[in-house]
Formats: C-alpha cells, sequence, structure tokens
C-alpha cells in the first residue's frame, strides 16, 4: 500500500505488528469474556507464531528490506532489516513464545506466580515483544527511544507483579535504573541531533559531523552517553547492580525474559548507534580506537566481574543474574571491533547464549515450581538430578556447556571462537587475554553447578535419598519448552554453521 506522503509494507513490518496486535486483542478479549481465561495464552501463543512467519519475507531479497519510506528514489526510509535484524527479532519472537510456553499452558501456574491474572501477563510480555522487534530495525531517533523504553517499562511491571517475595523492591530497582537509563539516552540524542543536524543514524551526516572539530567533539559525547544508557539495558558492569535484584525476586520464566529477549533489544538498539560508526571507522581513525577502548573496558569488566561473582552464588537465579552480566560481556567484545564481520559475530553470540541461558531457566522453573523468592533457591536441589528426572538432567547440562562452552555442546565451543576471532584480527591483544582467561573463569562457574546433578544426593533416612523423590511435574506448555530447546541445542551443536549463517 502507498499513499502520497510514505510507502507502507505491511508484511515487512509483521514481526513488529503481530505482537502489537496480540497485546491488543488479549485486551478485548479479556473485556469482553473475563472468564475465557484460557484464550489469553493461545492468542499469546499464535500473534508470536504470527510475527515468526512474518520473517522469511524480509529476506527474500539480497538487500536489507526497507518500508516506512519517503517518496522518490533518494526517500529516506524509517524502517531497515538486513540480516543481523532479522536474526535479532527471531531471537526476541522465538524467546518470547518459549517464555509464555514456560508460563502455560493453562492460568494455574500463572495464578500461582504472577498477580493481575493471564491477560495480563501475557499483554506485558507481547508489548515488550514489540519493542524489542522494534528497535533494531528503527532508523530514526525518536522511533528508536520509544521502542527501546517499550521493551524495557513491560519487564518492569511483570517482575512487581511477580508474587515472589521483595517482588516490589526488585521491580523499583528496574524502575530506577530504567528511568535513569532514559535520561541518558535523551541526553545522547539531543547530542547526537547537535552534532549531525539529522534525527536519524544516517552515516552520511554522521561522516560531516567527524569532518568538524567542533562537531566532532560533542558526537563523541553522545556516543558515551548513549552507551552508559545501553549499559543499564544490557547489564554492563558499572550499570549492572539492578540484575541480582531483578532476578532473584521474579519467577523463573519472567528472569529468563529479562535474560535474553530484554538483552537482545539492547544489542539491537546498540547496533543500529554503532552500524554508522562502522563505515565512517574503517578507515582506522584515533576516533575508532577510542570507542573500541571504551567498549572493550565495559566488555572485559563485566565478564570479569560476572564470572568472579558467579562463582559465590548458592542461588541459582543469581548465579543466573550474574553469568548475565559476565555474557554481557562476550556480546559487547566483538562488537567493540567495529567491523561488519565483528557485529555478526556479536549477533551469532548473541543467539547462542539466548538458546543455552532459556534451557538453563526452563530447567530451575521445573526445579523450582513455587514463587521462590530471594534466598529460597539452592544449588542443593538439583543434587541426584540425573537420575531423578534424565530430560531435565540432559537440558541442564546442555545449556550449562553450550554457556560454558564446552564440547559436546559444540556450539558453545564455536560460539567462543567466532566471538574472539573480530578481537584477534583487531589486534586488541589484552581484550583477548581477558577473554581467555574468562573462558577458564566460566568453566568453573558452569561445570560447579552441573556437578551438583550429576552427584548422588546425600541420604535423608537410612534407605531414604534425594534422588527416590519423585520427578519434578512438568506442565505440558514447560515439557514443550524443556524438549524445544533440547532439540535446538543439539541441531545446532550438530550443524553450527547454521547459526552462525542466520547472523550473516
Amino acid at each position: 500500500m502507498t499513499t502520497s506522503l510514505i510507502s507502507i509494507d505491511w508484511r515487512v513490518l509483521a514481526p513488529v505488528l503481530a505482537p502489537a496486535l496480540g497485546a491488543l486483542l488479549v485486551l478485548i478479549v479479556d473485556a469482553l469474556a473475563p472468564r475465557a481465561r484460557g484464550l489469553h495464552l493461545p492468542i499469546g501463543l499464535a500473534a508470536l507464531g504470527a510475527g515468526l512467519g512474518g520473517l522469511p519475507y524480509a529476506v527474500t531479497t539480497a538487500t536489507a528490506t526497507r518500508t516506512l519510506c519517503l517518496p522518490g528514489p533518494d526517500g529516506r526510509c524509517f524502517y531497515e532489516t538486513g540480516p543481523t535484524g532479522l536474526t535479532l527479532q527471531l531471537i526476541a519472537l522465538a524467546g518470547s513464545l518459549l517464555v509464555l510456553l514456560m508460563l502455560g499452558p493453562g492460568t494455574r501456574h500463572l495464578d500461582r506466580i504472577q498477580r493481575g491474572g493471564p491477560a495480563v501477563t501475557v499483554a506485558l510480555v507481547l508489548a515488550a515483544t514489540t519493542g524489542a522487534a522494534m528497535v533494531v530495525a528503527a532508523r530514526d531517533l525518536p522511533t528508536w527511544l520509544v521502542a527501546i523504553e517499550l521493551a524495557t517499562l513491560p519487564a518492569v511491571a511483570l517482575v512487581a507483579l511477580s508474587r515472589g517475595r521483595g517482588a516490589e523492591g526488585g521491580a523499583l530497582s528496574l524502575l530506577m535504573v530504567s528511568l535513569t537509563s532514559f535520561a541518558l539516552l535523551c541526553v545522547g540524542i539531543g547530542l547526537w541531533v547537535l552534532a549531525t543536524g539529522d534525527v536519524s543514524f544516517s552515516t552520511d551526516t554522521l561522516r560531516v559531523a567527524f569532518d568538524y572539530p567542533e562537531r566532532h567533539r560533542v558526537l563523541l559525547l553522545a556516543i558515551l552517553f548513549l552507551l552508559a544508557g545501553l549499559g543499564f539495558k544490557l547489564s554492563a558492569v558499572p550499570f549492572h547492580t539492578w540484575t541480582p535484584q531483578a532476578f532473584v525476586v521474579a519467577d523463573e520464566p519472567i528472569a529468563a525474559y529479562l535474560a535474553t529477549v530484554s538483552k537482545a533489544a539492547a544489542v539491537g538498539a546498540a547496533i543500529v548507534i554503532l552500524g554508522p560508526l562502522v563505515s565512517v571507522t574503517a578507515a582506522g581513525s584515533d576516533d575508532g580506537d577510542s570507542i573500541r577502548l571504551v567498549i572493550g573496558v565495559l566488555a572485559a569488566a563485566s565478564m570479569t566481574l560476572g564470572n568472579l561473582l558467579a562463582l559465590r552464588m548458592d542461588d541459582p537465579v543469581r548465579l543466573l543474574a550474574w553469568s548475565t552480566i559476565g555474557q554481557a560481556g562476550w556480546v559487547l567484545a566483538p562488537l567493540a571491533m567495529l567491523t561488519p564481520t565483528a557485529v555478526s559475530a556479536s549477533v551469532a553470540y548473541l543467539l547462542v547464549y539466548v538458546v543455552g541461558s532459556l534451557a538453563v531457566f526452563a530447567v530451575t522453573a521445573a526445579v523450582h515450581p513455587r514463587a521462590e523468592g530471594a534466598g529460597e533457591r539452592s544449588l542443593t536441589a538439583y543434587l541426584g538430578l540425573a537420575r531423578r528426572s534424565p530430560l531435565l538432567a540432559i537440558v541442564l547440562g546442555l545449556g550449562l556447556l553450550t554457556l560454558a562452552g564446552l564440547p559436546p555442546a559444540v556450539l558453545g565451543v564455536v560460539a567462543k571462537i567466532v566471538a574472539i576471532a573480530p578481537v584477534v584480527a583487531t589486534g586488541q591483544w589484552w581484550l583477548v587475554a581477558v577473554l581467555v582467561a574468562n573462558i577458564v573463569l566460566g568453566i568453573a562457574v558452569y561445570l560447579r553447578w552441573l556437578l551438583y546433578a550429576v552427584r548422588p544426593a546425600p541420604s535423608i533416612t537410612p534407605g531414604d535419598t534425594a534422588e527416590s523423590a519423585p520427578a519434578p511435574r512438568l506442565d505440558p506448555g514447560l515439557r514443550i519448552a524443556l524438549l524445544l530447546l533440547a532439540a535446538a541445542l543439539v541441531l545446532l551443536s550438530l550443524v553450527p554453521g547454521l547459526a552462525l549463517g542466520l547472523a550473516r
């Protein structure tokens, strides 16, 4: 459909429109038929499935797919998706679908862990997913800012509605961080417009700004503020303190959403900012070196502090929170190199991290089925898991080995190599040394948890062990999510090039 002012291709917009319309439909159904509580989750799953179904249309052309374009051959487009953007949309939509499966398919589990009813929870997940899918394709600053906040604020509400002890405090911490991040992003956007005279992320105007010393300094300050604002959303050190506070008070599927889909939105937002810089700094200017140093320091600090503190955690969700901080460093490290190959490597690593993390979170949701809060979970709950529930032990092992980068999870090994390769190619040897050291730390973090699952449980009374206890009862949706994640980990380990090809 084409109007006199702007051209719109609705099929290209399907990954964004489908979850948005799904959220609206859920609220309408809840208003018209409040007793039809069993419809909300199927509507949410169908909406996310429709969004996933719209992704192949955007890859039928060799170049980036664009829409919302001004008229004329040189008209600017405000929505653009390339291979990396499509992969990030795939991560957001598929990750949200798996989170909804963990929460369903009925309403009993949702009522037990979330206040407000299934309609509110499903609508919030769909709204946040809309923002995550939109931010990676937005090419103008106002839409980009709205999208990144749309991906964040519903997540705050999801944490606040959790029934775990201290949920309000965790949500307040996340809200304060979100407001601080929003303020920094607003300042950064204002400085960007002042330096470039443009309200879009355009390579041409950015190159002009770099050529003028006065604009140049303002632009570098703008990039610093924007990176700081996104650092909060990425859980990068030193903007990470909200992460363990919010994770441990939320239900496991909600914490999984924060660790995966929210991170995909933040990475997408960072790529939109850094994309124009890739071509501008390709000549190897000092500005490229300074930006690489800033992002590289963030990456090194995040992975080192995250792994060191994860080693000390006994609460599995708190351990995963610090693991998320550490993995944020691995996503940032190749992105800091400011090359097209590095951007693809960052997205490929993010894809592997999301699959592995969702698998581990799904197991924690099965092992801790109640609304447990801070200090109520322990790694000792996993003693004897291999005998009590082989399915959970297998999925947990695959997920942890993928995050650690150890065989037989070949996918994790390849992801580590792919993340290190751009850093080596750029000659940032200090960062290479940090990455290698954190491989060792990460192995210690994840193998420590895995040893609990394979270790025999101690006897409680003569003839009675934890291994003789019944296996955790799995809701149908959670069982489906576990099987899908196990299949994905096995397939991608057998054919790791599939994950790399999606990002390229």
